[in-house]
């Protein structure tokens, strides 16, 4: 997940640095995944390696390289952590954690990484894990240096370039950290911003995923929404069905139900969803079924409406715990979605009835 690059170029601090704690290499079982990130400043700390033990001991580390007077922009430590003998943590693998401090308006790499990312440009953040200087942005045609110095190896921009044909997320070769900055693949599209609508887009926003959310009522959006999130206020919801991109997820919560019917008509008779959830009953799932197949769907495209939706077992009707549920259930559905395609293309047989594998 990317959302560091947001919280760091955002970040409102009054230090003119920060400490960016990465996971750079693991070695058999650990609270997170090499990649993973804590962004320290003189105020706060946004973001988790893992919690426990570890993340305590690398946030006092963080705060001493902060306040420490010879420090400076771009100095980078890497500590090793034995989990169970250093940490105390059942995990008992052993981590190594990069320490970075850096300069929040220097601009140059971070300025340019933001940049690439917004115009969805996939990227490789190559970064020396010792006190090697250089930094590396690696894209499909070009290799930028942000330190002229010393050239990034070959074989490292080589295996930066697969990553991006791979999709892959972070590797530790040698010495230099490769991490994939990718377009987000997982698009979600929530129409309604009433209670539940909120609570739901408030759990998935936290997610790697980019989320279109969709109502035609006047000033009903938040002000302060995640950077992943985009609110579009239509006076005809159901036409942004069609700016969705193929493969989306889609969370129908409307205040109408003629409205919720037009949105769902047109969900599925895109056929190119990944989800289509409606909030409801059994018997409104009923009534739309019999409308649309008065439209002429068939009710092999009419199983692929989910409805009620959420996972199985919950039964409270509070917006955040439908929420929850429903963040559940996409999940679930997303991931076994990605093992069918790793897996040739294959559906597992523990696959929810209603997922649709693109």
């Amino acid at each position: 997940m990317n959302e560091w690059l947001d919280d760091l170029c955002s970040l409102s601090t009054d230090d003119d640095c920060c400490v960016v704690v990465t996971v750079a290499g693991v070695r058999g079982s650990a609270p997170r995944e090499i990649g993973a990130k804590m962004i320290v400043s003189g105020s706060e700390t946004i973001g988790t390696i893992g919690g426990g033990q570890l993340e305590y001991q690398c946030t006092r580390i963080a705060f001493e390289q902060l306040r420490h007077q010879r420090s400076y922009a771009g100095e980078r430590l890497r500590r090793r952590f034995p989990l169970g003998s250093n940490c105390g943590q059942c995990c008992g693998g052993v981590v190594d954690i990069m320490f970075e401090r850096i300069a929040l308006l220097a601009g140059g790499w971070l300025s340019e990484l933001k940049r690439l990312h917004d115009e969805r440009c996939p990227v490789v953040l190559v970064t020396p894990v010792l006190r090697s200087p250089g930094r590396y942005l690696v894209t499909e045609e070009r290799c930028i240096h942000f330190d002229e110095r010393a050239d990034c190896p070959g074989e490292i921009v080589a295996a930066a370039r697969q990553l991006i044909i791979d999709n892959g997320s972070a590797v530790l070769l040698g010495n230099f950290l490769l991490e994939s900055i990718l377009p987000c693949k997982f698009h979600i599209a929530v129409f309604g911003a009433g209670h539940v609508g909120a609570a739901t887009v408030d759990v998935l926003s936290k997610l790697d995923c980019r989320i279109r959310w969709i109502d035609s009522r006047r000033n009903i959006f938040p002000s302060n929404l995640r950077g992943n999130v985009t609110a579009v206020e239509s006076a005809n919801p159901a036409l942004e069905v069609a700016a969705m991109p193929r493969g989306s997820t889609y969370l129908v919560l409307t205040h109408s139900h003629p409205l919720d019917f037009d949105i769902c008509a047109r969900v599925l008779q895109r056929g190119d969803f990944a989800y289509c959830g409606l909030i409801g009953s059994l018997s409104k799932r009923r009534r739309f079924e019999r409308s649309m197949r008065k439209l002429g769907m068939s009710g092999a495209l009419l199983e692929h409406l989910t409805c009620p939706i959420g996972v199985s077992g919950i039964a409270s009707k509070k917006p955040a715990d439908i929420a929850i549920a429903v963040a559940a259930e996409i999940l679930r559905i997303r991931d076994a979605a990605e093992a069918a395609i790793q897996d040739n293309d294959r559906v597992p047989n523990n696959v929810n009835d209603n997922v649709h594998v693109l």
